[in-house]
């Protein structure tokens, strides 16, 4: 029985955090035991902000060699880079056409990130058109994502059904495939709000790529509260965040750590929290570090990914065409 597929894109756009880890990045091996996974290095949506040609570049081998770091096997799974496959832009051109103008206008994103910039680019704008050509162009069963991206899926599961109904049955309708546990990792400094690399503060998150030295002083420095005693609710919103990362570093549960840090201080907690954070990356570091050095391995893992890539999109976007009425190639 064939499985089934699951996709999922990283955009090179800067080192990743632990949130990215946790919430993605680390669930993405034990899928391939049990799913066909793609998974994609999305350059094309990092240009929807400017970038520096020699860094995008820099940083799309990076989030290959974090795939490899974290446990991804380019023989299990389809590794590629989202430039590679042109039938990613082909389809969303496609799609382009059957998009209503105000419906991209209305996703939440497309408003945070235009109110802070005083020129929107097209690309923003269409940023969830492209991302549902990545999706549908491989016959997608389960993107693994959080509710932040609950709109794009929505989106892609409107304009497949739009299309289906149009031209015939032609596109899988996707579905979120939520992450068990760690799906949310809060700033150190401002636990309200989600850990972000784009954070001012660089003490308010932790990188995958950290020294062990760096990781210790930033959860040092975490906020926590004045409460004085080590409990797990919102009205602590500091100490929560920090007994979930120790949870999902450790794999022990909250009420097991609760019970150890009875009548113990918020120094302890986070010194121990630094080194379970530490003894899960540390090795991805130091992996990544290995691989990212192997130039010719990168380029035979990504050249290899596009192959599979293209033959599997290709045939999906041929049925788009003829559907359309398009003359055969």
């Amino acid at each position: 029985m064939d499985k089934k597929i699951v996709y999922s894109g990283i955009q090179p756009s800067g080192n990743l955090t632990l949130g990215n880890y946790i919430g993605a990045l680390r669930n993405f091996p034990p899928l391939q035991e049990d799913y066909d996974c793609i998974y994609c290095i999305a350059d094309m949506h990092a240009i929807t902000v400017p970038q520096e040609p020699k860094v995008l570049r820099a940083h799309s081998l990076d989030i290959l060699a974090l795939y490899l770091a974290v446990g991804i096997d380019p023989d299990k799974s389809t590794i590629y880079i989202q430039s590679h496959v042109p039938a990613h832009v082909e389809l969303m051109w496609l799609l382009n056409t059957m998009t209503g103008l105000g419906q991209l206008q209305r996703m939440t994103q497309f408003k945070s990130k235009a109110e802070k910039t005083n020129e929107v680019n097209a690309g923003l704008l269409n940023y969830p058109v492209l991302m549902a050509a990545d999706i549908l162009l491989y016959g997608t069963h389960y993107v693994p994502v959080g509710d932040d991206q609950k709109q794009h899926i929505e989106i892609t599961r409107d304009l497949a059904e739009r299309f289906n109904s149009r031209y015939s049955e032609t596109f899988v309708l996707p579905e979120m495939l939520k992450a068990k546990v760690g799906g949310r990792v809060m700033s150190l400094q401002d636990p309200t709000k989600k850990m972000s690399k784009s954070d001012a503060d660089e003490n308010s998150f932790i990188l995958i790529l950290d020294q062990d030295d760096v990781i210790r002083r930033k959860f040092k420095r975490a906020v926590t509260d004045s409460e004085g005693h080590i409990a797990y609710n919102d009205q602590q919103a500091g100490v929560k965040n920090l007994l979930d990362i120790y949870s999902a570093c450790s794999g022990r549960t909250i009420e097991d750590l609760l019970k150890d840090y009875d009548g113990k201080g918020y120094g302890v907690l986070k010194e121990d929290v630094a080194e379970a954070v530490i003894g899960e990356i540390g090795p991805i570091r130091d992996r990544f570090h290995e691989i990212r050095s192997d130039k010719a391995y990168l380029e035979e893992v990504y050249r290899q990914g596009a192959e599979k890539a293209s033959r599997r999109a290709t045939k999906i976007l041929r049925k788009v065409y003829k559907k359309m009425g398009f003359t055969p190639r």
